[in-house]
């Protein structure tokens, strides 16, 4: 929707200029395979759907309360679970909100935070939002880091592991690399997508008293539709964080969410098992798709990247969703060839797979 200038005159000027983040598409056409959003094909846990309807059971009255503004059975949950103290663990509406938490109480200072040229493209949104200065370091020809980039002075590092869109993930040893090169500003190791086969940080937390470890339940919980993210760093840091939400919105988690998150986190059975069925999917996929011609990076994620050297990619993200399939296109520099797929269920994965021999 577009407004003339007269409409917008009650607009602050900074949000007149604000370039808002573009979620990809929630289709409301049925039948639709949707590889668009990196959600993971699979429910939550069985418990999580059981502690939902408890709420309701047992706790309906409760509803017209506020929730608990610590999520403290969630942080206890997530702690144990991490093998962290409670006094680690942040809590927020999304791993979303928790980043811009994390912007607000760290980012906001006299030099850039540095950030990849390619990679969650929520992060020039935010820094444009809290007016923090950025300074985007190019990736390789490969798609890859270049620790040395690293290497100079800023105002803070936000890295995307596995990177986004990418899906590129960097080893523990390079993060910290990137930790011991600046020891006086945070680190920020966004993990939304780190159960698909990659290595945690959080195990370097207790080393490293400038390193925030943020993670999500969107993708390998299967819990997108309730919005619960988490961070994890040492305490100090933390507090910072407790003292922006509490600035902003003392009451992020609702009980449905807080419940669910808390079932799912005491399910890791569960948990392991769709996260193996996705790691094995997506193998599959990999396999499939460069007999057909495709280029893939290397993806340690719930999805991959991917182009066709004789097919123009925005060309056939357009086929593919006449044909009912959605996949994600950036019409963005050195990426504007690739798709990135979400990885389904092998049904799924193989209605793409034949939709794309079909088209090509």
């Amino acid at each position: 929707m577009t407004f003339t200038t007269e409409q917008m005159r009650f607009w602050s000027p900074e949000v007149r200029e604000l370039e808002p983040y573009t979620p990809g598409e929630q289709p409301k056409i049925q039948n639709l395979l949707k590889l668009n959003t990196n959600e993971n094909p699979y429910p939550p846990s069985p418990k999580v759907v059981e502690a939902v309807q408890a709420v309701l059971a047992h706790q309906a009255d409760a509803l017209r309360l506020y929730p608990d503004p610590d999520a403290t059975q969630l942080k206890q949950a997530i702690a144990t679970q991490q093998n962290v103290s409670v006094e680690q663990v942040f809590v927020g509406n999304g791993s979303d909100e928790v980043l811009a938490h994390i912007f607000k109480a760290f980012f906001i200072q006299d030099q850039p935070i540095l950030y990849p040229d390619i990679t969650y493209s929520f992060y020039p949104v935010y820094s444009q939002f809290f007016g923090v200065k950025t300074q985007q370091i190019p990736l390789n020809d490969d798609f890859e880091i270049v620790l040395d980039d690293y290497r100079q002075a800023n105002g803070g590092i936000i890295i995307t592991n596995p990177n986004a869109p990418t899906s590129i993930a960097l080893s523990l040893q390079q993060i910290e690399q990137i930790l011991q090169a600046n020891p006086d500003r945070v680190v920020v190791i966004d993990e939304a997508y780190i159960d698909f086969g990659a290595e945690t940080a959080v195990g370097l937390v207790n080393q490293y008293d400038n390193l925030v470890v943020c993670q999500t339940t969107s993708k390998s919980r299967s819990l997108a539709g309730l919005r619960v993210g988490f961070a994890i760093a040492q305490a100090h840091l933390i507090a910072a964080l407790e003292a922006v939400k509490n600035s902003f919105n003392s009451y992020p988690m609702d009980r449905f969410a807080i419940a669910a998150a808390v079932a799912s986190f005491e399910d890791q059975a569960y948990f392991e098992a769709q996260c193996q069925k996705v790691i094995q999917s997506r193998d599959k996929l990999v396999e499939e798709l460069k007999e057909i011609g495709f280029k893939v990076l290397p993806s340690k994620a719930n999805f991959i990247f991917v182009t066709h050297p004789a097919r123009d990619a925005a060309e056939l993200a357009i086929q593919l969703r006449e044909q009912g399939v959605l996949v994600r296109y950036f019409n963005k520099p050195r990426i504007d060839q690739y798709l990135r797929i979400t990885i389904g269920t092998d049904q799924q994965n193989q209605r793409l797979v034949e939709t794309l021999k079909t088209l090509l």
